[in-house]
């Protein structure tokens, strides 16, 4: 697939997955891998934990990716075990309650035992599209869900107007060590060969609020090294962008840029 703007993503004829290399897709990347803005973060994060909450309440939850751990706080103050793996990958610290009370892993997901927990909730949040082998990462999820748990998914959507219309000044291209990005029929694939059940694969309408705007800063211009989102008139700009960016993905699906995966554990 050639990006307008330069460069080139590998696709799968059968499902629409992308591949990419940074040789072939460089994107004008920014040098680390996080790029975002705290407090845009920290909306998602709250976001994330209400609508993930309004499914219930589970007793534990495993969080793939845990990062600086705002989510398993959450979790943690409403009262469920938890637990995560991380490879420290952003250097971030880590909340000193839930490194307190969680079980954590620093390594690679697919590192963790099988079955090593086996939480009512499995989580990752913008994580699937960082690894190398996504096949082996859905299998070890599996594993980690008990009997009756489900998994939920967020990561880029490859099959939306974002990337269609943006090129390489897509801003999900500006991380480096974005190397994948999935269709819903990929993802949907992905967690069904996994041996999952009850799989389906929606799009969000608010998360990632600010890609548009910060795509559209990147096509403009460059952004430097730091990214577009480190201008605070690009964050500003975002926020005040976002009632428009809304709406328009309430009416157009393709325009929202995260996909959201969730599958069940089939009884046993």
């Amino acid at each position: 697939m050639r990006l307008r703007g330069g460069g080139q993503l590998d696709r799968c004829l059968s499902c629409g997955h992308l591949h990419r290399s940074l040789e072939d897709a460089p994107a004008n990347h920014r040098d680390a891998a996080y790029g975002g803005d705290p407090a845009l973060d920290a909306v998602r994060t709250r976001l994330t934990y209400r609508w993930l909450r309004a499914a219930g309440r589970p007793a534990s939850v495993f969080e793939i990716g845990y990062g600086s751990g705002a989510l398993l706080r959450r979790f943690h103050d409403d009262g469920a075990a938890i637990s995560g793996v991380d490879p420290d990958q952003l250097a971030v610290d880590v909340d000193p309650v839930v490194t307190q009370h969680g079980r954590l892993w620093n390594c690679a997901v697919e590192e963790v035992p099988d079955g090593a927990v086996g939480a009512d909730l499995v989580v990752g949040v913008h994580v699937i599209e960082h690894v190398a082998d996504p096949v082996v990462t859905m299998r070890k999820a599996a594993s980690l869900l008990s009997r009756t748990g489900g998994l939920v998914l967020l990561t880029p959507a490859g099959d939306s107007w974002g990337l269609s219309t943006f090129g390489s000044a897509w801003w999900m291209l500006e991380d480096p060590t974005h190397v994948r990005f999935f269709t819903q029929e990929s993802l949907r694939r992905l967690a069904r060969d996994a041996g999952l059940v009850d799989v389906r694969v929606d799009r969000l309408v608010l998360d990632s609020i600010s890609v548009d705007l910060a795509s559209a800063v990147r096509a403009w211009r460059p952004p430097g090294p730091a990214g577009a989102l480190a201008s605070g008139a690009v964050r500003g700009a975002a926020l005040l962008t976002a009632p428009v960016v809304g709406g328009m993905r309430l009416v157009a699906p393709r325009t929202r840029p995260t996909l959201r995966l969730t599958a069940r554990r089939p009884p046993r």
